[in-house]
């Protein structure tokens, strides 16, 4: 029973560190770098780019951005290996006719992208972009699709975790290494405590200092009323 004791007051502190480990919202999900993604294959009808948009948002995510080569490439082969995608994903952009630029609906910033050998002249308006999976590369189309045969989606790791200083971590590591080491010296302790028991080894300390007197004699300074003995 002593032996079980340690595991046993582990097993909460395992547990709580196995849940800080897990960024994202569940197994289903994928973590890449500092976000979460998610392909609900789920074909589905829609009638406009916000639709498919609010599948996403209903997991609390958004619809796909894509940031540099590394992040294309690992959704590329995760598309192929694991989810199964179609040759065409919508990726989460638009074209702002204000700016006659691309934009993400996640309102990150447009810092890469991927785009294929394309005739450049025609109006952009209501116009979306799709990842070719086989290839790699963004291509051009219209946001109002009628169906798509899945949507990929994206989210950021807890606030928390991922905005955290320098300070914070630090403080949460050694709160965390304290928690651990305090932990385990208890249970020494209390294993050791056992054990002892069980061998019938107690030690007894007593701290009334005993008296070289018998407990029915007094001695009185004044009156010689009793003889004080020694042993």
């Amino acid at each position: 029973m002593a032996r079980a004791a340690l595991p046993a007051l582990l097993l909460p502190l395992l547990g709580l560190a196995a849940v800080a480990a897990a960024d994202c919202p569940s197994s289903i999900w994928i973590q890449f770098q500092d976000n979460c993604y998610i392909f609900l294959q789920e074909a589905s009808q829609v009638e406009s780019i916000e639709d498919v948009r609010n599948q996403c948002t209903h997991y609390g995510a958004d619809m796909i951005s894509i940031h540099n080569e590394e992040e294309n490439a690992f959704i590329l082969d995760t598309l192929k290996k694991q989810w199964k995608g179609p040759d065409d994903i919508l990726l989460g952009m638009f074209y702002d006719t204000d700016d006659a630029s691309f934009k993400w609906f996640d309102n990150s910033d447009m810092t890469f992208d991927k785009w294929a050998a394309q005739d450049d002249s025609e109006d952009l308006v209501d116009t979306c972009g799709f990842l070719h999976t086989k290839t790699g590369e963004w291509k051009k189309g219209n946001c109002e699709v009628s169906s798509v045969e899945g949507t990929l989606c994206k989210a950021a790791v807890p606030y928390e975790k991922k905005y955290l200083s320098d300070d914070h971590i630090l403080i949460s590591a050694l709160v965390t290494a304290s928690t651990v080491i305090l932990t385990v010296f208890g249970a020494i302790i209390w294993f050791l405590y056992k054990r002892s028991s069980e061998f019938g080894f107690t030690t007894v300390f007593s701290t009334a200092p005993q008296s070289p007197y018998d407990d029915d004699c007094v001695l009185v300074v004044a009156e010689d009323e009793c003889a004080v003995q020694f042993h």
